[in-house]
């Protein structure tokens, strides 16, 4: 009989996105194959501690993203390696196969979790602590397939409010703008501004989140989804998905708790060899950008069929409504096969 796999399902953190992430992970744990996988729900609370549970009722109010939570049972200690064990939570911590990841945002998704389970020595699933840490930076990420010939929305970035005057962003950019900090995720602290005072007030925003920010271009265009999955040779991009907000831009609250905050058309109606050209872009920017595992590209189709590439998501949503693993549904691969897919590229 084969052996189960056990896998070390991270969630919750310290951002801005925790609910989201408890959310996912319930999916997750209850999507993979008990016959196949032993699952360990390692949670980490808004305050930095990290707990471990083994039944489903440690994730508790699932149902409402505003109140998700998790019952702590009892505190991780972690095995070193090389080092004597310390106690029964470091005694199951050291069985885990594979760590699954599902943290999004500081500290989850940005090379500093990638690097303790580095240290570990175990796989995990998702980029590895380069690519995390290139993706969640939105000004690297930019330069980086910009010098590859990827098109990029107009952009200046700021370590300072008082280094770009509004008079001159609107000059160099447009009198639409976008205020967003550097290293944030899930549209989080970002503003969309029209006016000078718009504009000082998203600049307090952003910085407050981060030390560095971006002031970019409005683009106009159908926001298109990619999901990619693959390690160094990535070759499989899925179909397309389209995703009209009802909200001014797709905000935080479209993404996770309002379920009518946006409509995800899913595939998109898009010509062909258009489709054809962003799913290769989405392919060729995984790569530039360092990616494993899985990453979701997301692009602005203009109407005259021109697109730029808008950002890149490391550690993307797996709630009910969450577009990467709908993408991949929709190109034949089941929630439950993309699981265990992604656990056999962290095992490879």
């Amino acid at each position: 009989m084969t052996k189960k796999i056990t896998i070390g399902l991270i969630c919750g953190g310290t951002s801005g996105e925790h609910e989201v992430s408890l959310i996912s992970a319930y999916n997750i744990q209850a999507a993979l194959s008990r016959e196949k996988f032993n699952v360990l729900l390692v949670g980490i609370d808004k305050n930095g501690s990290w707990y471990l549970g083994n039944h489903e009722s440690f994730l508790k109010n699932v149902e409402n993203v505003r109140k998700v939570s998790f019952d702590t049972e009892f505190p991780v200690r972690f095995p070193q390696r090389n080092l004597k064990k310390q106690g029964e939570s470091s005694d199951i911590i050291s069985e885990v196969d594979v760590f699954f990841p599902i943290t999004h945002g500081k500290h989850g998704e940005d090379g500093a979790l990638q690097g303790l389970l580095e240290i570990f020595g175990k796989p995990y699933v998702g980029a590895d602590v380069y690519g995390s840490a290139i993706c969640m930076d939105k000004d690297v990420t930019k330069r980086l397939l910009r010098e590859y010939g990827i098109p990029i929305a107009k952009y200046q970035m700021l370590r300072k409010p008082e280094e770009l005057r509004f008079e001159d962003a609107v000059q160099n950019l447009g009198e639409t703008l976008f205020v967003k900090p550097c290293r944030e995720g899930s549209s989080l602290g970002v503003s969309k501004v029209r006016s000078s005072k718009e504009y000082f007030e998203a600049l307090r925003e952003a910085f407050a989140a981060d030390s560095k920010v971006l002031v970019e271009e409005s683009v106009s265009g159908r926001e298109i989804e990619c999901s990619v999955l693959g390690n160094d040779s990535p070759e499989a991009a899925s179909v397309l998905g389209e995703i009209t907000p009802a909200y001014e831009f797709y905000s935080y609250e479209a993404k996770y708790v309002d379920e009518r905050g946006a409509d995800l058309i899913v595939p998109a109606d898009i010509d062909l060899d258009v489709s054809r050209n962003i799913r290769q872009t989405a392919v060729e920017a995984f790569q530039v950008t360092e990616c494993r595992g899985m990453a979701r590209i997301d692009f602005f189709l203009k109407s005259d069929n021109t697109f730029i590439l808008n950002e890149i998501n490391t550690l993307p949503g797996f709630t009910n409504i969450s577009m990467y693993p709908k993408l991949w549904e929709a190109s034949g691969l089941s929630y439950p096969d993309l699981l265990e897919s992604l656990i056999d590229l962290a095992l490879e």
